[in-house]
């Protein structure tokens, strides 16, 4: 039923020449020119990066959300130890799930996931045991975890040029531009995170479909978060299915699904949005918590393999915590 992919079959690129050693001096960081992301070259992520270089990336992180390294080299090992430089790579959720299934999966580098539209066959497919190339809707990785990863990254062995690209949207300019009455209207306000389907809609290894908000799995977070450092807000939202799925504590279901429907459409407008056309050897690392991203479909006719890592989670700051009483349910 589930497709098996071992990183032992993948074939990687190999550099034609060695690169020379990384240097501050090298490093350039330019803006996307969209309401987030920056391109940086004159980085090899297989080489050794720290000091003030790793410090100046995990700064341009911070300022862009998002960043893209193209023309990488990478082994598994090299990607993890990339990956290293902006949070401790982690075990993605949904393989608990897959676990609980008695499905196999690749042990040695548990942090790392394939990202892949190949089938059993190992030809390209609709279909797999995970997003396959069906549309990726708008998400946050894992928020429907207690503590979602910081960020994700993700890197392209083989991707079509002409489709399955992944566009991102700022949250804080998504909270910044909402009205008044709004920002009044959701603070101290938390939502369910949905995790009984993956973010193709694909229902999980072991999990029943929800008939009723009460059967929802997953946790409470805040709909307005704060970033540790600098206190700026941004909107939370994280993933929503068509309901039962995503709503709003203690709110009466007609008002939870009008508020929720306002604060989508506000997260996702064009002008918040920034789009990645993907190249094999493209890296890209992105803020998980104030940022959401969403995948175009996959020609199901074109190979995608990508490797994916994710960064250990960090309690979500709110401004108002939430009730302590855990199992609401809406009128």
């Amino acid at each position: 039923m589930y497709s098996i992919h071992q990183l032992d079959t993948l074939s990687f690129p190999q550099r034609d020449s060695t690169s020379p050693a990384n240097d501050l001096a090298r490093l350039s960081i330019r803006p996307t020119g969209a309401a987030l992301g920056a391109v940086v070259t004159g980085i090899d992520l297989a080489q050794k990066i720290d000091g003030e270089l790793a410090s100046a990336l995990r700064q341009a992180w911070q300022d862009h959300l998002v960043l893209l390294f193209p023309d990488q080299y990478l082994q598994p090992r090299e990607f993890l130890s990339a990956a290293s430089i902006f949070g401790q790579p982690q075990e993605g959720a949904n393989r608990k799930y897959i676990r609980a299934a008695g499905i196999r999966q690749d042990d040695e580098f548990p942090e790392i996931m394939l990202n892949t539209n190949l089938g059993p066959d190992g030809k390209p497919t609709r279909e797999n045991d995970g997003l396959g190339s069906l549309e990726v809707v708008w998400h946050s990785d894992n928020s429907y975890i207690e503590e979602p990863p910081i960020g994700s990254m993700l890197y392209a062995l083989e991707a079509p040029s002409d489709s399955g690209h992944t566009s991102f949207s700022n949250q804080y300019l998504a909270y910044e531009r909402l009205p008044e009455i709004v920002k009044r209207e959701i603070d101290g306000l938390w939502a369910k995170h949905d995790a009984s389907r993956n973010s193709a809609g694909m229902l999980r290894p072991g999990i029943a479909l929800p008939t009723r908000p009460e059967e929802v799995p997953g946790p409470f977070h805040p709909l307005v978060i704060r970033h540790p450092q600098s206190g700026r807000r941004s909107l939370y939202l994280g993933r929503r299915r068509d309901f039962p799925s995503q709503y709003i504590d203690g709110l009466p279901l007609e008002q939870s699904e009008a508020l929720l429907d306002q604060l989508w459409t506000a997260a996702v407008k064009e002008d918040l949005t920034w789009t990645h056309r993907w190249t094999p050897g493209d890296v890209l690392i992105w803020d998980n918590r104030y940022s959401m991203h969403y995948r175009t479909p996959i020609d199901e006719t074109q190979r995608r393999v990508m490797l994916r890592t994710q960064f250990q989670g960090q309690p979500l700051l709110a401004d108002s915590p939430r009730d302590l009483q855990q199992d609401k349910t809406l009128p």
